[in-house]
């Protein structure tokens, strides 16, 4: 069944209502008529099972049958904060890593970053994203959005401690693996990451530095240079393999005897 959004607020009302792109998709481009089913997300977690009860130019009104959750969330929280990259490249990781089920993806400016853009940009790069990623989540069948932070300094992704069960900085000079079995030790279930990967050119070595001083271990990902945005896809689908739902939960201690 084909997976439309409908905003949070509409599914408290009598009649919910379809809007924007879905609304056209579902009258010009797969022409569905009154009586057809459908199936509906609002970002929150769930999904609905409706009926289309009108039709009109703008808005698909719907009923709603029913609702579950279809199991397809992962169970680690995985943030994600990614250093500015060259134009385009930073569409393509919001669009990879809402796939691979990241909670939340906060960009920020470090000292080797090229594109610095200005307050107007951000806004708009920012609107863009949110888009991407909603695109995402309907593509994958997700039912809750990648959360889009607003852009930051590094110094402010460092300070980044609260309720985090541990913070990783991806580096390509580190010889360091990631190794679930210290990961894990005396930390308990790891049920919320932070992961930072820098920009095309890499951390500056006094930003390292400070990333360790608040609390940040780093890790590399093999032998191997990988360009910026290749290794953010890596680690995330690595963090989902050790600590989410792409593996078999080896924070609980399961295939690390």
């Amino acid at each position: 069944m084909r997976l439309f959004f409908i905003e949070e607020s509409e599914l408290s009302g009598p009649n919910p209502l379809v809007r924007g792109v879905d609304a056209h998709h579902i009258i010009n481009v797969l022409r569905l008529k009154t009586g057809d089913r459908i199936g509906l997300f609002d970002g929150t977690g769930k999904q609905y099972e409706a009926r289309i009860s009108a039709l009109s130019s703008a808005k698909i009104e719907v009923s709603v049958l029913g609702s579950s959750d279809p199991g397809v969330e992962s169970p680690l929280e995985l943030v994600v904060a990614q250093s500015f990259l060259k134009e385009g490249k930073m569409d393509d990781l919001v669009r990879k890593l809402t796939e691979l089920g990241i909670s939340r993806w906060i960009p920020f400016i470090s000292e080797r970053s090229v594109p610095r853009p200005d307050d107007k940009r951000i806004l708009a790069r920012t609107n863009r994203w949110e888009k991407i990623a909603k695109e995402a989540a309907k593509q994958c069948k997700r039912v809750k959005i990648t959360g889009i932070g607003k852009a930051v300094s590094f110094e402010d992704i460092i300070a980044l401690e609260k309720d985090f069960d541990l913070k990783i900085l991806f580096w390509e000079n580190e010889k360091n693996l990631l190794d679930p079995k210290s990961l894990a030790a005396g930390r308990g279930d790891l049920k919320k990451i932070l992961v930072m990967f820098g920009p095309e050119g890499g951390f500056a070595a006094n930003e390292i530095e400070k990333a360790k001083e608040s609390g940040f271990i780093t890790a590399g990902i093999g032998p191997r240079i990988l360009k910026a945005e290749t290794a953010a896809v890596c680690a995330c689908a690595l963090m989902q393999f050790l600590f989410g739902d792409m593996g078999k939960n080896l924070d609980k201690g399961e295939g690390l005897k």
